[in-house]
């Protein structure tokens, strides 16, 4: 048996790290959580690796659904929710990230790593290619069902990774003229979309699995669910407080870099 508490704790240092990193850098957790959490989960034999990674995943979009909720507040207080828009948008991450829940479990381990790793590497691409001024996008906003049927490529992707969909719904938005104020806040509400609707999918494919019993609902790991969200709350405003003091630029390179290195390891390992 596996010292719980000690696991506990790990995963409130974890969400120590990803708060900060969160606020710091504004990426979303489940980069850092999946990979972590899996070895985690592994080293304290919570499960086998023929579920941890699904597990990691459906964890860290159960802890997006907490931390994702004050982000979008803060965007909607400051009017940077594009409503027009954004019953489109998040009607269509809401089914993608429904269905990711369910598809996850049905894809092959090692498929499921590369995924994630194509997808780490495109946003870790990104975040060094952001810091460079670019012209907008001048190409039109298509019609709400076809913007939808985007959005649910987004949603899915993001469910089936774990992640909140920022880096990949912002980039979309903006490509489509956009406002990047206003893109960051759908992003953000679209957040607690893809957290709700990736977990519900996640905890109805995992519940027949005998082998998941003590701790878990369905796919979701309670304690470590836990142990990310109490510290990760609190410490994502830190974080964003420290980016009058420090060179976020020259550490989105850094972190991009640690994110490739991530990468690699989990097609290989």
């Amino acid at each position: 048996m596996y010292d719980l508490g000690l696991l506990v704790a790990s995963c409130a240092l974890l969400g120590c790290i990803v708060g900060f990193l969160a606020g710091l850098l504004g990426i979303g957790g489940g980069l850092i959580i999946v990979p972590v959490l899996s070895t985690l989960l592994l080293s304290f034999n919570v499960t086998s690796a023929d579920h941890v990674l699904v597990i990691a995943i459906a964890t860290s979009l159960a802890s997006i659904l907490f931390t994702s909720t004050s982000s979008a507040l803060a965007h909607h207080k400051n009017d940077n929710v594009p409503w027009d828009i954004a019953p489109w948008v998040m009607s269509g991450v809401a089914l993608g990230a429904l269905i990711s829940g369910f598809a996850a479990s049905l894809i092959p381990e090692q498929i499921l790593r590369t995924v994630f790793a194509i997808s780490v590497v495109f946003i870790a691409a990104r975040m060094v290619l952001s810091a460079r001024n670019k012209p907008m996008s001048d190409k039109p906003l298509p019609a709400g069902p076809i913007l939808g049927g985007f959005s649910a490529i987004m949603g899915g992707l993001s469910g089936l990774i774990g992640i909140g969909g920022g880096a990949l719904i912002v980039p979309m938005l903006n490509y489509f003229s956009v406002d990047i104020k206003k893109a960051i806040g759908c992003a953000a509400a679209c957040g607690i979309v893809i957290a709700l609707f990736g977990s519900i999918g996640y905890i109805s494919a995992g519940w027949h699995v005998t082998d998941l019993e003590h701790g878990f609902a369905g796919f979701v790991y309670l304690p470590a669910l836990f142990g990310i969200v109490i510290t990760s709350w609190f410490v994502a405003p830190i974080g964003a407080k420290a980016t009058h003091y420090l060179p976020v630029n020259t550490i989105k390179k850094v972190f991009a870099v640690l994110l490739v290195v991530i990468a690699i390891k989990m097609v290989f390992s």
